[in-house]
């Protein structure tokens, strides 16, 4: 089951894109905090960053709502996907939006 649920905040302005089918896509960077004790016990955090892409309705909304430093809880998948720069293959994992709820 490829399933991912997140809860964090946005790091970057959703940059919305218009595809060659006229589809749009909105790409940003969301960042979750992780606590954890390290070997002294003591509390300690760690931020995770995460590379977002959302179709449909949630380009509008993100586009008319989204700004950076805004708090989401995301539901969607993981997909990689890959682009050629230089003669290199380059992948890429992202979150796939299916839903989400500014909080």
């Amino acid at each position: 089951m490829n399933h991912v649920n997140l809860i964090g905040k946005v790091c970057s302005t959703p940059k919305i894109v218009e595809l060659p089918n006229g589809k749009k896509i909105a790409q940003f960077t969301m960042s979750t905090k992780e606590m954890y004790l390290d070997e002294n016990g003591k509390t300690q955090s760690r931020s995770n960053w995460h590379r977002l892409t959302a179709w449909g309705n949630w380009v509008r909304v993100l586009e008319e709502l989204g700004a950076e430093g805004m708090n989401l809880a995301v539901e969607g998948k993981l997909v990689t996907r890959f682009y050629q720069n230089q003669g290199k293959k380059n992948f890429i994992s992202e979150v796939e939006i299916n839903d989400l709820v500014i909080l």
